[in-house]
């Protein structure tokens, strides 16, 4: 079964995602989560280390995730599936991402990364920490 991502425009060159898309995958999950988990098993995210080491390589004393849903179709389907959004932290604490008109990030903008995989699907199978539990 291949998805097909109806928000987001993917592959790109550094795992990044824009401005617009991680505003509305983090809203849907504010507005979805009250409920969201009752419906849903989310039990983690694998992160790719390319997206830490990008983030950090800005010059980030640390990076945040935000939690979003990105929406899919997969065989005619809507599917939502759970994202962590990757982006630098600078020394104060602040995001290192930067934007006008609050709809899309400024040129000298560091970046949005996701390419984070939820569990289940990416899952250790054998992990304690993936038990019934």
């Amino acid at each position: 079964m291949e998805k097909q991502p109806n928000d987001v425009p993917k592959p790109n060159k550094k795992n990044t995602i824009t401005l617009k898309t991680a505003k509305n995958w983090a809203k849907r999950w504010r507005k979805m989560e009250s409920s969201y988990n009752k419906y849903n098993e989310c039990r983690a995210f694998n992160i790719p280390l390319l997206d830490l080491q990008e983030a950090i390589a800005e010059g980030a004393a640390s990076v945040r995730a935000y939690i979003g849903v990105e929406k899919m179709m997969v065989e005619g389907e809507k599917v939502y599936i759970e994202k962590l959004m990757i982006v630098g932290v600078d020394k104060n604490g602040k995001d290192m991402i930067s934007s006008e008109d609050g709809e899309t990030l400024d040129p000298e903008s560091d970046f949005i990364y996701d390419f984070s995989e939820p569990c289940p699907e990416s899952c250790d199978p054998n992990s304690p920490l993936n038990g019934p539990n």
